[in-house]
């Protein structure tokens, strides 16, 4: 635990030295870019294409909360118990396709630029999300349960008031694994327009400079560390709070 209070501060400082003052960093990028290329990315803020880069995936993930969540409270409902063989199918299906192919697809449909990367964002994110939904909502104490109907709490309340409560640490979980996924993910939309820190990683690829893509890579890492333990944070306050 010590490690990690001494070691956040100074991840969040180096990511904010990245994004805000990348000249800082050109010795050490300049060994990895070719001679005479340039080393540091400038073309586009790297401080906009990050916002863009997160906007994009909390917009994707977000949604992708909203539809797994609402699913799996209607397959753990009785009356929707026969769909979860369907959904869990559903859900399966946005890990099947690659991105590229996702990309390919919603291109013609939804034109260059963000659409199409949210879609894919979108897909990628619903399977951790239910499945988690899922196994949150029929693993609740029985005796609180009990509780809740012996104290006349009807179906809804039950759920806004016991079930969503003590499930939202479970969900988070997952919720944290589609956010990972995503960021990773969402450095392709620049293939399609998207503006993204996939940007620079795709030019340093075009013109065989490394000094790009570590640079446009450590960004995405650094945000894909904090933003795990962040979340990781949350969950543990929230079980704590919930008593699972």
């Amino acid at each position: 635990m010590r490690i990690g209070t001494i070691l956040r501060p100074a991840l969040v400082i180096l990511l904010l030295a990245l994004v805000l003052r990348p000249r800082w960093f050109a010795p050490v990028f300049a060994p990895l870019a070719p001679q005479g290329a340039p080393v540091i990315y400038e073309r586009s803020s790297l401080l906009s294409l990050s916002l863009s880069h997160l906007g994009l995936v909390a917009a994707a993930t977000l949604a992708a909360t909203l539809v797994a969540v609402t699913l799996a409270i209607l397959v753990t409902r009785p009356a929707g118990a026969a769909f979860r063989p369907l959904s869990r199918t559903i859900t399966n299906m946005g890990q099947t396709f690659p991105p590229v192919a996702v990309l390919a697809l919603a291109v013609p449909a939804l034109g260059f630029g963000a659409g199409p990367t949210l879609v894919a964002l979108f897909l990628y994110g619903l399977l951790p999300i239910f499945e988690n939904s899922v196994t949150a909502l029929t693993t609740l104490p029985p005796t609180t349960m009990e509780a809740a109907r012996g104290i006349g709490l009807g179906r809804w309340q039950r759920l806004l008031r016991v079930e969503l409560p003590l499930a939202l640490p479970v969900i988070l979980t997952g919720i944290r694994l589609s956010v990972v996924i995503s960021l990773g993910t969402a450095t392709i939309g620049s293939t399609v327009a998207a503006r993204t820190l996939g940007e620079v990683i795709i030019a340093g690829l075009l013109t065989s400079n490394t000094a790009y893509v570590l640079q446009g890579g450590l960004i995405v890492g650094l945000f894909a560390v904090l933003i795990y333990d962040a979340l990781v944070q949350l969950e543990r306050r929230l079980a704590r709070r919930a008593g699972r």
